[in-house]
């Protein structure tokens, strides 16, 4: 497309848009005479309802963006942009991910430009992943980048909220503010703790007890049950109803509180700081539930360590600010493990010692051993989530697979023990078992259709991908390993779906001249390139080669 002169972009829908830009209008002018001459009222709130939908078609309808020779020129309903070729380092998709499945993925341009800023353009838009429109329009707009500009990158990079090109400003905000539940939780312990030594040790109340201390105490009341009200719903309370509204019309208990007493039971009530505590009957007791301090520590920690999850996210991504903003970041699953199992050991002290950690022995010393296991747990979390580089990862192998099957060193990878070791070694080995490893070919081929295959069977027999774990080679499809060349081995990035694990490498794969992705975990993945180095049908065809002269060294 490298003849491309000028690329439109306008909202899909005008005429829809409109129509829903001028309902919000309507809505906005019927809600301002109701307010003027009728006060409240149905119409005025269907009149408000409709005026930020209204915004919202008004602000998409007005929406334009072109691109030509001289850059990328935005207009919206509140800001006009121009940006030169020159000022843009790089075109990327925004892939926002949907919460629900009935919604549809949403794809958006963004422009990465060269001060390190990044602008989101409000057209085009894609909410499916094959949509020819949308996709033309983006090799249109890559077409003038490469033609009038510098672009950064050779591929279309994708940043999702997987890779690290995403913002952490929320997951620092959702951090922050589960650690003010965890801090306002918190100062309420001590206040709760008290209260609960109070009722513990307070004494019924004697003739001699002076007015002004008879909160302090135990008052006994007694009362005639009317009827009871029950109700299955919690946001509707259940009562218990006196005879002549004696000592009070009614008290609130819960529903099985409720099915607890029959109207005409005698029952003693129990009085304690201006609150009924309880219920005594002939037959049951009821208690009303008084906040316990080890409650409100549960609550305190559980926030504590539902923070713990977004402040790993935030660190991930600091982490990773060094890589490619569409390289899929580690997964924190490591750092909730690390939390959860924190929480078998810290819910449980909290629990029982909302008060005295800093002074009860026990607690001292389970608060120590606890400390030490998630100190452990949180090195471990540290290590699974560090980012592997290709290079670091049996980089002899690499390189050799690449040189064996037909493709230059373009890694930079240290050059290693050879082929002649490989051939030898398998040579002299036995036969070994089938090994079905993890591991799937991203497009859709002839030995891979429609991407069926999960796993990758090596060892026993000839290279073939199977929709199983295994045992046996029940619909397997063997690989035509004469016809695949390692390009090269790499991270997982944005562009490469989501289903494919963040702690897995993709190796780029020529095959016969088309593009193919073979994702696997790393060490798998060395062994499949492995595999295929030292295939009986590559060894023949590289012997050919060489006999004819034709062996790169």
């Amino acid at each position: 497309m490298t003849d491309v002169r000028e690329v439109i972009c306008r909202p899909f829908g005008r005429r829809v848009l409109w129509f829903f830009a001028g309902l919000g209008a309507a809505g906005a002018g019927a809600a301002v005479v109701r307010l003027a001459y009728g006060g409240p009222g149905v119409v005025l709130g269907v009149g408000l309802l409709l005026v930020p939908v209204g915004g919202w078609a008004l602000y998409r309808a007005t929406a334009r963006v072109r691109a030509d020779s001289y850059g990328v020129h935005s207009w919206t309903l509140l800001r006009r942009r121009s940006l030169r070729w020159s000022d843009i380092a790089d075109l990327r998709v925004r892939l926002k991910y949907a919460n629900t499945p009935r919604v549809q993925d949403t794809r958006g341009v963004s422009l990465s430009l060269r001060d390190g800023r990044k602008l989101l353009l409000p057209l085009p838009r894609s909410w499916s992943y094959d949509d020819p429109d949308f996709d033309a329009k983006l090799d249109a707009f890559r077409a003038l980048h490469r033609l009038h500009g510098t672009p950064e990158s050779d591929h279309v990079p994708v940043v999702s909220y997987r890779t690290a090109g995403r913002g952490w400003a929320g997951s620092l905000a959702l951090c922050l503010l589960l650690l003010g539940g965890a801090g306002l939780a918190a100062s309420f312990v001590p206040s709760t703790a008290s209260g609960e030594r109070a009722w513990r040790s307070a004494t019924p109340c004697t003739a001699g007890t002076p007015a002004a201390e008879r909160d302090e105490c135990l008052t006994t009341l007694t009362a005639v049950i009317a009827r009871t009200e029950a109700t299955r719903s919690r946001s509707k309370g259940s009562w218990l109803y006196f005879v002549d509204g004696r000592p009070m019309e009614r008290l609130g208990v819960s529903s099985d509180g409720a099915r607890m007493f029959e109207p005409g039971d005698s029952v003693e009530l129990t009085v304690w700081r201006g609150e009924v505590r309880e219920v005594v009957g002939e037959l049951h007791v009821y208690r009303l539930h008084i906040p316990a301090s080890g409650d409100l520590a549960v609550v305190a920690a559980v926030c504590l360590l539902a923070a713990g999850y977004p402040a790993a996210r935030v660190l991930l991504r600091l982490r990773g600010r060094r890589l490619p903003d569409d390289e899929v970041l580690p997964s924190a699953v490591p750092f909730a493990g690390a939390l959860v199992g924190t929480a078998l050991w810290l819910l449980p002290l909290a629990h029982l010692h909302p008060t005295t950690l800093l002074t009860d022995p026990v607690a001292i010393t389970w608060a120590a051993t606890g400390s030490t296991a998630t100190l452990a747990f949180l090195v471990w979390a540290w290590r699974a989530t560090r980012v592997r580089t290709p290079g670091e990862i049996d980089a002899t192998g690499v390189t050799e697979v690449m040189e064996v099957t037909g493709v230059s060193k373009a890694t930079g990878v240290a050059r290693g023990t050879g082929e002649a070791g490989w051939f030898a070694e398998e040579e002299a080995g036995e036969a070994e078992d089938d090994v079905f490893v993890a591991a799937r070919f991203l497009e859709h081929t002839d030995y891979n259709p429609y991407g069926f295959g999960t796993h990758v069977v090596l060892g026993g027999g000839p290279l073939a991908v199977t929709p199983h774990p295994g045992p046996g080679r029940f619909a397997a499809k063997p690989v035509p390993v004469e016809r695949l060349a390692v390009k090269e081995v790499r991270r997982v990035r944005g562009g490469d779906g989501d289903t494919v694990p963040s702690g897995w490498h993709i190796a780029e794969l020529d095959d016969a001249g088309t593009p193919v992705r073979l994702a696997a975990a790393p060490d798998d993945l060395s062994r499949i390139l492995r595999e295929l180095a030292s295939d009986p049908l590559r060894r023949e065809s590289r012997v050919s080669r060489s006999r004819r002269g034709g062996t790169r060294r």
